[in-house]
């Protein structure tokens, strides 16, 4: 049986993790596994893999800032992806944002 091809609708977007996201290295050298408790909530990136029709900042290919308490995680092909809305976004890394007015590099 063949897979069917996938359309977000609305403002959803499917994104893939990236795999530093998880265990992670202190300034001493320590590996802080992903499932460690840390005292503030840390956000991570995600490449966007596809959008839906009303997304209006951000594109496929375009590495996204998010909650990851705020995520819904689904499986596609035996791969996991994670399903959020635009606005669950917090920053959107992009080359063609260059031109853009906040001075920041991520």
């Amino acid at each position: 049986m063949r897979a069917a091809p996938i359309k977000m609708l609305h403002d959803r977007l499917l994104v893939e993790v990236d795999q530093e996201a998880g265990e992670r290295r202190s300034t001493g050298g320590i590996v802080i596994p992903a499932t460690a408790a840390m005292g503030a909530r840390r956000l991570a990136w995600s490449r966007v893999i596809a959008v839906g029709p009303h997304a209006r900042a951000v594109e496929v290919g375009d590495r996204v800032l998010f909650d990851p308490e705020d995520k819904a995680e689904v499986e596609v092909h035996g791969e996991v992806y994670v399903v959020m809305r635009e606005r669950d976004v917090h920053a959107v890394a992009a080359e063609r944002l260059e031109g853009g007015s906040t001075g920041l590099y991520l």
